[in-house]
């Protein structure tokens, strides 16, 4: 393969890894006299609605930006090298890696280079070549470019599997203060326009069978946390209006890495905040398949979660009242405000239901945590806990203090 489009491709794969809209990279293992071998640069993980792991040419199709945000290692301001590959290099990487059984699909964001409308056609072109010239009909996820002509929009939309506008930062203020270049109207119009695309095949196809698949995969966003100053309760606001307003398959959660040094920046000694990142995935799950809202995971008078225990626990000691629930009684949807149960296991216990009491040997068969589970639930009026049901009590429980001290070398 060509070294300048392998050199290109370090430069952006680099630059990629920040947006997490899919896992980051993979390993880097030369072939020493075996079978096969692997490239790290550019390859990440993602997974299918089936379960499955899929690996995908993670790459920028440029970094020479026009905006100047800063929280970018691609502002424009800033002194790096900068690249850009042509839509027939992308086209060309995408299949020789894919020949080499180092991917299954390929996710294309991009710097806005000269103009939005400029970068959208680019993209534009590498799908157009991937999938007419190339006959490649893998996973493609691509970017749509906030400001681009709609009908460019609509043209890549028609191409690839998913599509993810980032909107980096969850109010206007913050825009403001960091990308202050970005309208925060224009972020939104082109979701809106992939959402309208979506609802139109769905009912294209009510009336022709053939009719051309739109995004199939749906759309998704990012939002950098520790950035500004936001809460918890203000980016998870956000993320649930985002799923009201545009169906999203999915919102991305990026720890705020301080790759740049500003006044209105955190210091650049900080580390990413990744437990606080976690606990906001933990909360995401909750709002999308437990039926839990914003307002309830953080309350009147609570900005940030508790990075002790997770969003779910942390709704059971505040609603403490409510429990233990008789496993054997409660409805599905109080079944999933259980700690320790999960979807697939409630599914399991209203399964099991309808056939024969369950007993409490039976919750772990069922995949029920019963290190969390046995404190909230009753099983045929039987508490098994073994702390009274109190806060304090079922915390000490969870996280007993330790018997041990680290030492210490001064006194």
């Amino acid at each position: 393969m060509d070294t300048q489009i392998i050199t290109k491709l370090q430069t952006l794969a680099e630059s990629a890894k920040y947006d997490v809209s899919c896992a980051s990279s993979g390993v880097d293992k030369s072939n020493k006299g075996g079978l096969g071998n692997s490239a790290a640069c550019g390859i990440c993980h993602a997974w299918s609605s089936d379960g499955r792991c899929i690996s995908l040419l993670k790459t920028l199709m440029t970094n020479d930006c026009v905006y100047d945000c800063a929280y970018c290692i691609n502002r424009s301001s800033n002194d790096i090298r900068r690249e850009s590959f042509t839509a027939e290099e992308v086209a060309t990487l995408t299949i020789e890696f894919y020949r080499r059984n180092y991917i299954e699909g390929l996710f294309l964001s991009s710097a806005i280079e000269k103009n939005p409308n400029y970068t959208m056609e680019k993209i534009l072109k590498v799908v157009q070549l991937l999938r007419h010239q190339h006959k490649f009909f893998g996973y493609i996820h691509v970017k749509g470019i906030p400001g681009a002509d709609p009908a460019l929009i609509r043209q890549v939309g028609l191409l690839v599997d998913r599509m993810s506008v980032n909107i980096e930062l969850p109010t206007r203020e913050s825009l403001r203060l960091l990308a202050p270049q970005k309208n925060p109207e224009k972020l939104f119009d082109p979701m809106r326009q992939i959402k309208d695309g979506i609802l139109q095949l769905k009912d294209d196809r009510m009336h022709f069978k053939h009719a051309p698949a739109f995004v199939p995969a749906g759309q998704s966003t990012q939002m950098i946390v520790g950035a500004t100053d936001d809460s918890d309760k203000t980016i998870l606001e956000t993320t649930e209006k985002l799923y009201k307003a545009f169906d999203l398959k999915r919102v991305y959660f990026s720890a705020y890495v301080p790759v740049n040094e500003g006044s209105l920046l955190p210091s650049i000694q900080l580390a990413p905040p990744k437990l606080r990142e976690h606990r906001l995935y933990q909360a995401d799950f909750l709002l999308r398949f437990y039926k839990f809202s914003a307002s309830e995971l953080l309350g009147e008078g609570e900005h940030n979660f508790d990075l002790a225990y997770d969003p779910k626990i942390n709704w059971a000691f505040k609603h403490i009242e409510q429990f233990p629930m008789e496993i054997n009684r409660v409805s599905v949807e109080e079944l999933l405000r259980i700690p320790g149960i999960g979807t697939t296991s409630a599914r399991r216990i209203m399964r099991q239901r309808k056939v024969v009491t369950i007993q409490y040997d039976d919750l772990s068969k069922m995949g029920v945590v019963m290190k969390r589970a046995k404190y909230f639930l009753t099983c045929n009026g039987k508490f098994y806990g073994d702390k009274a049901m109190s806060v304090c009590g079922i915390k000490t429980a969870l996280n007993p203090p330790s018997p041990y001290n680290q030492m210490s070398l001064f006194a």
